[in-house]
Order: C-alpha cells, then structure tokens, then sequence
C-alpha cells in the first residue's frame, strides 16, 4: 500500500483526480510531469525539489543529499498544474 509520506521509485505513472501524468527525475532535485490525458501531446511542467529550512542565500555543500518528494508533495504540485488549466485552451493561464 502506498503512503503520502512515501517517496517514489521514478519514473512511474501517477493518476490525479482522473488525469495522468508521467513524473521523471532530472539534475538535481528536478521533477519533471508530463500530462499524458492533457489535450496537448508532450505538455505539463517541471519543478525544482528544495527544503523551506534551508536558507537561499547560503551556498549547498556538494555532498547535501538529494531532497526527494513524496507522493503527497507530487499530488500537490499536480493539482496545483491543473487548477492553473485553461479549459478551452489545456494551456497555463
């Protein structure tokens, strides 16, 4: 059974609220999500992971772990997409 608090193996699929989107890694802490029910083939948006405690203006070390999402954080940022959708266009406002 998948917990919220759970941090997925990518790339997996993800269903949200009845769309679905295909989540990669990249660099870093980049997510990226691809909407695969969305009506423009290849569209979605991607975002860069970090931690709120950590302080912008003070340089990473380069061994700092990776910061994962979890699959609630995932949703979030899902939902977040699709209520920006312009419904006649599936574009962004």
């Amino acid at each position: 059974m998948v917990e919220d608090d759970d941090i997925p193996e990518l790339p997996i699929t993800l269903t949200v609220d009845g769309e679905v989107f295909e989540l990669t890694e990249g660099e870093g802490s980049q997510y990226s999500y691809t909407w695969l029910t969305g009506p423009n083939k290849g569209y979605g948006f991607s975002e860069s992971a970090h931690s709120a405690s950590l302080d912008p203006d003070v340089p990473l070390p380069e061994d700092l772990p990776k910061y994962r999402l979890t699959f609630k954080q995932h949703i979030e940022s899902i939902r977040d997409f699709l209520s920006m959708i312009d419904p006649k266009t599936g574009y962004t406002e």
